[in-house]
């Protein structure tokens, strides 16, 4: 044995089991983008009002993508989705769930010094393909 243990939150596990049982298969949106978490200036935070004081910065942009088509650019940091606070690519993730898809979401982005809103209609995750 080498002492390593997976471990799954009881309420991602809760949300998992409902979507089998509703649906039969988990639904996943995406928007597209790769990003990672970013820290913010403390002085930005407050300027806008931010709860947080990181976001989710978009590295690239898939062709093709709900962000493209919503014209999401590398370097924005995604802060809020629907109102709700993201600081995390990992927020944002979560905040990416089946019952999304196909539904115009808000997005509260930082470009350069501005705060702009941006909607974004995220589509269903494609299928991983085998090789």
């Amino acid at each position: 044995a080498q002492g390593i243990c997976f471990a799954i939150a009881s309420n991602t596990a809760k949300f998992i089991a409902g979507w089998l049982i509703k649906e039969g298969r988990i639904r996943r949106g995406y928007i597209g983008v790769a990003g990672q978490t970013a820290p913010l200036h403390r002085r930005v935070a407050r300027f806008y009002r931010l709860e947080n004081e990181s976001g989710a910065m978009v590295v690239s942009i898939e062709k093709g993508s709900p962000a493209e088509q919503s014209r999401i650019q590398p370097d924005d940091v995604i802060v809020a989705f629907n109102d709700e606070p993201i600081a995390s690519v990992h927020d944002l993730h979560k905040k990416l769930v089946g019952d999304r898809i196909g539904t115009p979401c808000k997005l509260a982005i930082l470009r350069g010094t501005d705060q702009l809103t941006i909607y974004v209609t995220p589509a269903e995750m494609p299928a991983l393909r085998a090789r």
